[in-house]
C-alpha cells in the first residue's frame, strides 16, 4: 500500500509541475517515485521517507541547475520560431490591407491583415513589415526602407 501511496504522490507533483514549468515539483516527483521503489521492495517507512528527501534533494541540487542552464541557453537563441518568427519580417500585400480587412504574403504563406495605423491603406505590390501579430491576423506598416521590388532583411 504505501508504494501506490508514494506513486499517487509522484504523480500528483509531476502534474503540478505541468502548471508551474519551474522545474521544481518534478525533482519531488522523482523522489517520490524512488520511495515507491524502496515500499515495493519492503523498507520500512523510514527508510522510504529518508529515500525520498535524499533523492529529491540530490535532484534539486544536481539536476535542476542543468536543466535550467539548457533550457535558458535555448530560450536565448536567436532562432525564433512560431508566431515570433512573423513579426519583424517583410510582407507582400496582395489584396487590399486597410484597417478592416486585408491579406499579405509572409515567406510564401497567406495571411489575414490589417493596418497597423489606421490612417495607411496598402494595395497589392506594396512591400509591408510586420510589426505584430495578433491571433491569426498581421498587423502591417509601410516598409520605407527597401528599395522598390526587394524584400527587406526578416528577422532570423
Amino acid at each position: 500500500m504505501d508504494a501506490v501511496l508514494w506513486i499517487v504522490v509522484g504523480v500528483v507533483l509531476a502534474i503540478a509541475e505541468i502548471f508551474t514549468t519551474t522545474l521544481f515539483l518534478i525533482m519531488f516527483a522523482v523522489g517520490a517515485f524512488a520511495a515507491a521503489g524502496a515500499a515495493a521492495i519492503g523498507a520500512p517507512v523510514e527508510i522510504q521517507a529518508v529515500v525520498f528527501a535524499v533523492v529529491s534533494a540530490l535532484t534539486v541540487l544536481g539536476a535542476r541547475p542543468a536543466l535550467r542552464r539548457r533550457i535558458t541557453l535555448a530560450s536565448t537563441d536567436d532562432s525564433s520560431f512560431g508566431v515570433g518568427a512573423i513579426e519583424g519580417s517583410a510582407a507582400l500585400v496582395l489584396e487590399r490591407v486597410d484597417v478592416d480587412h486585408g491579406l499579405v504574403k509572409i515567406d510564401g504563406e497567406l495571411w489575414q491583415a490589417r493596418s497597423y495605423d489606421a490612417t495607411q491603406v496598402f494595395v497589392p505590390g506594396d512591400r509591408v513589415q510586420v510589426i505584430q501579430v495578433r491571433g491569426a491576423t498581421a498587423l502591417v506598416w509601410r516598409d520605407d526602407v527597401s528599395p522598390p521590388g526587394e524584400l527587406p532583411e526578416t528577422k532570423r
